[in-house]
């Protein structure tokens, strides 16, 4: 599977529940490619902005789409990484604003091996 089937498939889903790509396919694209590697590298394809530690369990929560995409959509409009994003979003560049990091810190050095 390449990038632009991964994203044909996904967007027939994601759409089908509400949510939406970012239009920008010079991000999605890359971000599609990014998860293909992440899958091959992991067997899963986690979350290609975070640092994922390569345990499934452990990285549960930055699964693509990661557990914190709703409340990133909720509240910016986009997620951590611009993936999906609102309708809105996609039509007012205006909206857009830097997502923070939701990712408890006690994942994120777990996933730097550090306990």
């Amino acid at each position: 599977m390449d990038a632009q089937e991964l994203y044909e498939q996904l967007k027939k889903i994601q759409e089908a529940r509400g949510y939406r790509f970012n239009a920008d396919m010079s991000l999605t694209m890359p971000l599609m490619r990014s998860l293909l590697a992440n899958r091959e590298r992991y067997g899963y394809m986690a979350c290609p902005c975070r640092l994922a530690s390569g345990t499934f369990d452990s990285d549960r929560d930055i699964i693509c789409p990661c557990e914190y995409r709703d409340a990133d959509l909720d509240e910016f409009g986009s997620c951590f990484c611009g993936l999906y994003v609102t309708d809105e979003w996609n039509k007012k560049p205006e909206l857009r604003t830097t997502v923070p990091e939701r990712r408890p810190p006690e994942k994120l050095l777990a996933a730097l091996g550090k306990k």
